[in-house]
């Protein structure tokens, strides 16, 4: 028999067309969180046409979907995530991510009877804010997974995850409108709420640690100029190194909030995720195979700070690592200055450069999962560690 990793490598190579037109497809249908109804039919029919038998609106998310091939022992998991952003399309470059983890899976059935594996692809909505994987845990979508991956676009190579845990918050002041030349004394200023909240939030930035953010936005900020607004509302994101240590800095956060109520007489509704984005559990035996994979390829990890930083960003592949043996390296498409939730990294993800990431994705994905079925240590690691 010859050696799998190899043919994984070859099988790549034999599909690269077809991976880069699913890149390219991808990319140019930017589709927000939970609106991705034409990028989870395009890859579930893509994978059909391949082989794989294809359960769509999977645990009953309309754009979520399982698509398995094979019934050996090992349960091997591909992750493909295909949400933009709002305005700015596939500037985190998900294109990217859905065609190497498709990749990977395709070679990978061309050795599943022989190492003994199960292929799984799961198309994970929503990942941008949303979490999409925490849903589908909710609903055990990864029940019997033994190892689980992608790998995910940034300026250059970093061979693990690093991300903050976050939480999501979406905060409402109401006020009461009135007409703000005539009679402002009439009015309670749902506005001014905001502005008292994010005053706060900036004097409290000096007493966190560096590992902390704090950020957002005001989505809906009044109606009209000649009138009190009534109503203001945002959306706001809370990190931290840990969940244990997110769990403290929110509740100072949500303070500031409540300064702002009180100073100006709102009423103030706040909506937070119940589960929120844990920091990832990382394995070194999975980080280091890897690694070595992809720098037989060619791959380079020597890149300086800050360009590595986006293996910081949060992602909801992390509450799955709490429980599937699970890796989610970084892979570089040479964008220059322009990094990650730019338009410029949006334009850089269907570059040449960005197309080699999606083959060598695919194949270090695969080669390693490749090592993963063939040692008889890493093996049973990675069973014991998911079935715990």
């Amino acid at each position: 028999m010859s050696d799998p990793k190899v043919q994984v490598q070859n099988a790549v190579d034999a599909i690269r067309n077809e991976l880069l037109e699913v890149s390219h497809w991808v990319h140019a249908h930017p589709e927000i969180a939970w609106q991705e109804f034409e990028s989870s039919q395009y890859l579930a029919t893509f994978l059909e046409s391949h082989g794989f038998s294809v359960e769509r609106k999977f645990v009953g998310l309309d754009t979520a979907f399982k698509a398995t091939f094979g019934s050996g022992d090992l349960t091997i998991a591909l992750c493909a995530e295909y949400d933009a952003l709002p305005g700015l399309g596939h500037a985190c470059g998900h294109n990217i991510i859905a065609s190497a983890s498709v990749g990977a899976a395709l070679a990978l059935k061309e050795v599943a009877n022989d190492i003994d594996a199960t292929i799984v692809v799961f198309g994970t909505p929503a990942e941008e804010g949303s979490g999409g994987k925490i849903s589908m845990l909710s609903q055990n979508a990864f029940h019997g997974v033994d190892v689980a991956a992608l790998i995910h676009p940034g300026p250059v190579d970093v061979d693990h995850g690093d991300p903050f845990a976050v939480k999501h918050i979406d905060v409402a002041y109401t006020g009461k409108a009135s007409h703000a030349a005539a009679y402002p004394e009439h009015g309670v200023n749902a506005a001014d709420a905001f502005t008292i909240a994010q005053v706060a939030i900036g004097l409290l930035r000096q007493q966190l640690s560096p590992t902390v953010r704090v950020h957002g936005i005001v989505t809906r900020g009044g109606e009209a100029a000649n009138a009190i607004p009534e109503r203001t509302e945002g959306r706001w994101y809370v990190r931290a190194n840990t969940l244990a240590q997110l769990d403290d800095i929110y509740q100072r956060v949500v303070k500031c909030f409540e300064a702002g109520a009180i100073a100006t007489g709102c009423e103030l509704h706040i909506e937070d995720d119940l589960n929120p984005y844990s920091e990832f559990t990382n394995h070194a035996q999975l980080t280091q195979r890897y690694r070595a994979n992809a720098e037989s390829l060619g791959r380079r990890f020597d890149a300086p700070e800050p360009a590595t930083r986006m293996n910081r960003a949060s992602t909801d592949m992390g509450n799955v690592s709490a429980v599937v043996a699970s890796f989610h390296p970084y892979i570089g498409i040479n964008s220059g200055t322009a990094v990650n939730h730019q338009h410029q990294f949006a334009a850089a993800s269907i570059t040449p450069d960005a197309d080699q990431a999606v083959i060598d994705g695919a194949k270090g994905l695969a080669m390693t999962m490749v090592d993963v079925a063939t040692d008889p240590v890493l093996r049973q690691y990675v069973k014991e560690f998911s079935r715990a």
